[in-house]
């Protein structure tokens, strides 16, 4: 759809421009131009410049999607060709309206001065999408949280990221709420961001908690949970694990990171907790939460002689 459109587009711009000298060249073979004929000239140009901006962004846009099948590089490019052609159609416009190329660049300097000052918020905003564009804290399609939004990125903008919200105030379980959050691009300047699935190392690591009593035999349960664990996620951990190590070896960075689930013991006030510690990937953290703590939980029951649960009256 996109190609016709911009064909049409850069069509009817050169139907502008071809009508434009005709016009000119038949309106003045036998007299000066009138007030109302030199407007129309000047609208008949300025529109003919931003219908050939428009056609020329639609098939850049078109031979972007061709070149690359990486979405996230084709909206990145997308934003950047809106940027270049937006701007170029804006200064072509005011010059053809005013005749003042050269006084329209000036302009649109001091006006731009002008703005920045006037509206602040929204440059900052411009500024930290160029940031974003950049140094790549985040892509589309990444999970993030960016100040008190948690989400996945479907779209950055110049002045706002949007995300599909998980894990709101409306779900407490890694899941999606169903909402779009908008953040300012500034935001990014000001807050710490968290990347859970960058391209590097897209896992993060994730604990299971059990509680069990103070009389569990405690080496034996921390031991049957880990085995669990072990067969439950084990060996793919470890496939992840080596592909971390080659990330830290090109970082000052010196950490002993185990390659297989571990469990670490914190004793509470009438329970103990077991935490199970494993690597996942962050868009199936419940799902794999789930899983590991039915089937820690159904190994336990096979041991009552051994494992016992701490037990509670409340009202």
């Amino acid at each position: 759809m996109k190609r016709p459109v911009g064909y049409g587009s850069l069509l009817a711009a050169a139907g502008l421009f071809v009508g434009v000298n005709v016009l000119r060249s038949t309106w003045t073979a036998s007299r000066t131009l009138t007030t109302v004929e030199v407007w129309t000239l000047k609208a008949l140009l300025a529109g003919a410049v931003a219908l050939a901006a428009y056609g020329g962004y639609l098939l850049a846009s078109r031979v972007v999607a061709r070149w690359s099948a990486d979405r996230r590089r084709q909206h990145d490019l997308r934003n950047l060709l809106r940027l270049a052609f937006g701007l170029a159609g804006a200064v072509g416009v005011a010059g053809a309206l005013t005749d003042q190329w050269v006084g329209v660049l000036f302009s649109l300097g001091v006006v731009g001065f002008a703005v920045t000052f006037a509206l602040q918020q929204p440059m900052f905003s411009l500024l930290g999408w160029v940031y974003v564009m950049t140094m790549r804290p985040f892509q589309v399609g990444d999970r993030v949280r960016i100040d008190e939004a948690r989400g996945d990125v479907v779209e950055i903008d110049f002045l706002v990221t949007t995300l599909w919200e998980v894990h709101g105030d409306l779900v407490e379980s890694h899941q999606p709420s169903g909402r779009r959050v908008t953040v300012p691009n500034s935001v990014v300047l000001q807050e710490e961001v968290y990347n859970y699935t960058n391209e590097e190392f897209p896992y993060v690591w994730t604990e299971t908690t059990v509680q069990v009593s103070y009389e569990t035999d405690l080496a034996f349960a921390r031991d049957l949970a880990r085995d669990v664990a072990d067969d439950y996620c084990g060996d793919e951990m470890a496939a992840r694990i080596a592909e971390y190590r080659d990330h830290l070896e090109e970082t000052p960075v010196d950490l002993d990171v185990s390659d297989r689930p571990t469990v670490n013991v914190e004793q509470a006030e009438s329970w103990v907790e077991l935490h199970v510690r494993m690597l996942v990937d962050p868009r199936n953290i419940q799902a794999a939460e789930n899983d590991l703590y039915a089937a820690i939980l159904t190994a336990f029951k096979d041991h009552p002689e051994r494992i016992s649960y701490p037990v509670g009256r409340f009202r």
